[in-house]
């Protein structure tokens, strides 16, 4: 749960740390910003960090178990850490915990709206992330398509691999020229 992020890490801190440092990378590439139209902005960032997350997320919670508890951790570290960014960025302690209820809830929105695109077609999911990543709900643009084949990729790819390619770290998204190229 979310708002367990407080609690005591567990013993896989260090895979846990892999993970998040593996996502926010695969999340800051330039491609979603200049090319994909993702706003190079605070909230812009957060739904590119939320997006990949999801995408991991969704399949440790697939494999069998320890892959949920580490499913669990890798949440409640993702949002220690954003905890701490809004603290670096200035947020007011008092403001902190109403920001991460918001972000909680996006987070939870955003997953649940992903999930069900992904089980329905592209023009769905191109809308979903069109609202949710891009920030448009006037029209779907081509980029919300180009994004919608690069997810498929990531979640066909994750798909593919076991449990030892998350607990390395290394959770498979490729570049958006790859994806780009099979279509």
């Amino acid at each position: 749960m979310i708002f367990g992020l407080f609690g005591a890490r567990r013993k896989n801190a260090a895979v846990v740390d892999g993970l998040h440092e593996a996502v926010v990378e695969a999340a800051r590439r330039p491609v979603f910003y200049a090319e994909l139209g993702v706003p190079d902005t605070l909230e812009g960032r957060f739904d590119c960090v939320a997006l990949h997350a999801t995408l991991v997320v969704r399949r440790l919670r697939a494999l069998p178990d320890p892959a949920s508890d580490l499913a669990q951790d890798f949440v409640d570290a993702l949002f220690m850490n954003f905890d701490r960014a809004l603290r670096e960025i200035g947020v007011g302690d008092l403001a902190v915990p109403k920001r991460m209820k918001t972000m909680a809830s996006a987070f939870l929105g955003r997953a649940k709206a992903y999930e069900a695109a992904l089980a329905a077609d592209d023009a769905t999911l191109a809308e979903a992330l069109a609202r949710n990543v891009l920030g448009r709900t006037d029209v779907v643009p081509d980029e919300a398509f180009r994004l919608a084949r690069w997810v498929r990729a990531t979640v066909a790819a994750m798909d593919a691999v076991d449990f030892d390619v998350f607990e390395a770290g290394r959770p498979p998204f490729p570049e958006l020229r790859e994806t780009e190229a099979r279509s």
